[in-house]
């Protein structure tokens, strides 16, 4: 089968980065690659002119990168918090999709494309998680999620802690309630036996 080189425009998995010149199937240059102006044919009579783009755009893909690494720097201190309604078992009716990320991360001022968010599936219970963000083929963020039951779960957690927490104050209450009880019915028995003896 018939093979042909050519200088990448963009980066492709499992092919190359950009900039890069690659050996593809003939076919798969002609009917994919150069139309999309992902590639461009790399022959021996475009030699120059494959020199300068490729030049061009290593020269791109690093300012991108510096970029990226920057961005990296500032979204280190993110953190996303999202509030859904909750069934059972802390099962979301709704979940939390690569699209909310994007959104949540665009309200704070990163445009961020969702396809660069890498989240395997859709957030579906609540918790805290770490989800991935491609900025850049070399440079991944990865970012804290968190996902709370509407109506406030840490103001439910709180309660369940009181609760927690309330019997062993109600016993240390009741310990000190029974010995003071004690001490007057002491007290009580010792002044009924004076009373007797001098009956």
């Amino acid at each position: 089968m018939a093979h042909t080189n050519v200088l990448l425009r963009e980066d492709i998995d499992d092919l190359g980065a950009r900039g890069e010149i690659v050996r593809v199937k003939a076919g798969y240059a002609r009917n994919y690659l150069l139309p999309r102006k992902l590639a461009v044919q790399a022959t021996a009579s475009n030699v120059k002119q494959i020199e300068q783009e490729r030049s061009a755009l290593l020269k791109k893909e690093a300012k991108e990168k510096t970029t990226a690494e920057e961005q990296a720097g500032l979204m280190k201190s993110l953190r996303l918090s999202f509030t859904r309604k909750v069934g059972e078992h802390g099962i979301l009716y709704g979940s939390v999709t690569s699209m909310d990320i994007a959104e949540a991360l665009k309200e704070r001022g990163y445009e961020i494309d969702r396809r660069r968010i890498t989240l395997r599936e859709a957030i579906k219970e609540t918790g805290e998680f770490t989800v991935p963000v491609r900025l850049h083929r070399e440079v991944t963020v990865e970012l804290p999620v968190e996902v709370s039951a509407e109506g406030g779960a840490k103001a439910a957690t709180e309660t369940t802690a009181a609760a927690a927490t309330a019997p062993e104050t109600g016993t240390e209450s009741d310990a000190e309630t029974t010995a003071s009880d004690a001490e007057a019915t002491s007290a009580t028995a010792e002044e009924g036996g004076q009373e007797v003896g001098n009956g």
